[in-house]
Parts: C-alpha cells; structure tokens; sequence
C-alpha cells in the first residue's frame, strides 16, 4: 500500500548508491516518498532511481561544505521544504589497533561517518527551522560499534560513538523547532559492506568464524515506519540486529 500524495515528504538520503542506503530509498520509493538519493556515483544512483518516477539523482560529497550545501540548495529549490534527511553515508575505514592507523585514514574515516552527518544535518536543520509547516526528522545510521567495538576498529568506533552524541545535541536542540533526530544501530544487515563479516569476522579471543547476517529490507521497513510518525513522537534509539550474532556476549 502506498502513501496518499498529501502524505508524501521529501526525504533526503545519503549513500544510496549501494547496500543500505539503496535498501532504504527503495523502500521509501514504493511508499510514495519523494526521495532525493545522494553520493559520489552517479551510475550508482541512477541504478537506485530506476524505474521511479519519484526519485531524483543528485551525486554529491558529503564530507565536503561547498558539496552539501548545493545539495540542499537544490533541494530547497526543487521542493521547497525537506521533510527528512537520512544520513546513511559512511565507511569501515582501516582495520588495526590504534598505533597501527595512519592519520591519514583515520581523517578520511571521520569525514565520511562524522563530519559528513554534521555537514549534512547543518543545512537540514536551516531549512527544517525556516520552512512552513517548520519541523522534520533527522535520521542518523549509527552501528552497534556506538555501543561495544570490535576489535581493530579504532577509528570507525571512534566515529560512531561521536554520531551517537551529535543524535543526542541535535535532539536535544531541535525540540523547540520541531525537529526530530533518532540513531538507528545495526548489526551485520547483509550488505557489501559486511559480505566478510558473514564470511570470517575476527572475535574478540581473536579468532575468526562467520556470523548471521538479516535481510536490509527490515532495515528498511524501520525507516519508512520511523519517518511515518507524528513530530511529536521520536524514537531517540534502535537497535536492530541478526538475532544470533554474538553482539550480546561480545568484549
């Protein structure tokens, strides 16, 4: 079933080339969102926008000021509001203890997962303030790496645990202007990204075993559910995760 055209929001994801991201738009798509899906391939969002006539393709680099805000200038010029924003964005970043890493892969892991959701939720949050009716959601993709890391993770775990505080400061000040941000942690969704971890992830003890993965599409529905919500009700967190993974137990 899908949204009547009066329900419809517009709704900004980022990373949406791929994995997530495209699970997400996709969902979001058939619901009847106008859906603006985001990154630095522009083959990769055509891929996603396929079909769709409520899609539209905007490449951009979310690590990048002068990237962001054209993103949202053209947003504002297209729809004239912004309903959600989903800051999906991210990468694993390099693998080793932390006297392993180079600054140089540690500053490039923060742009992409931290300064990437500031930079995006900056100009979201201009426009949610300034817009009439005011007010929208903020959607972070945070991990469960917010929580307990894995080993040899530094700087990935680094950055999540920051996404997990700008949730909190941007709910926080958002109140007043009717602005709804939530983190959403997931565990091992069965993505590209994550193709190794069902294969071999290394465990704490330091070994290695495959570990369940989940459909993304759950992932998904959560989002659609999450964005379908009143402004007046967030849900601050929410875990969702393979059910036999050993995030429980894990440290």
């Amino acid at each position: 079933m899908t949204i009547t055209d009066r329900a419809a929001q517009v709704v900004v994801v980022t990373g949406a080339g791929s994995g997530l991201g495209r699970a997400m738009s996709t969902a979001l798509l058939v619901a009847g969102h106008r859906v603006v899906v985001v990154g630095r391939d522009r083959n990769k969002l055509e891929a996603t926008a396929d079909g769709y006539d409520n899609a539209v393709v905007s490449p951009a680099d979310v690590s990048s000021p002068d990237s962001v805000r054209a993103l949202f200038a053209s947003v504002a010029e297209r729809f004239g509001r912004l309903d959600v924003l989903v800051n999906n964005a991210g990468t694993f970043g390099p693998s080793g203890s932390v006297d392993s890493i180079e600054p140089e892969a540690w500053n490039e892991t923060v742009a992409a997962n931290l300064t990437g959701v500031f930079l995006c939720s900056r100009e979201a949050v201009r426009m949610m303030k300034a817009q009439e009716p005011r007010g929208g959601r903020i959607i972070n993709n945070g991990s469960l790496s917010a929580h307990t890391p894995r080993p040899q993770s530094a700087a990935y775990t680094a950055t999540k645990h920051g996404v997990s505080g700008l949730t909190k400061s941007i709910s926080l000040d958002g109140r007043d202007f009717d602005i709804c941000c939530c983190q959403i942690d997931i565990g091992n969704a069965a993505t590209d990204m994550t193709a190794e971890t069902g294969r071999s992830a290394v465990q704490p003890d330091g070994t290695r075993r495959p570990e369940p993965t989940f459909d993304p599409r759950h992932v998904a529905d959560a989002v659609v559910h999450l964005i379908g919500l009143p402004l007046d009700v967030n849900i601050p967190t929410l875990t969702i995760m393979a059910n036999r993974m050993p995030y429980m137990g894990r440290g």
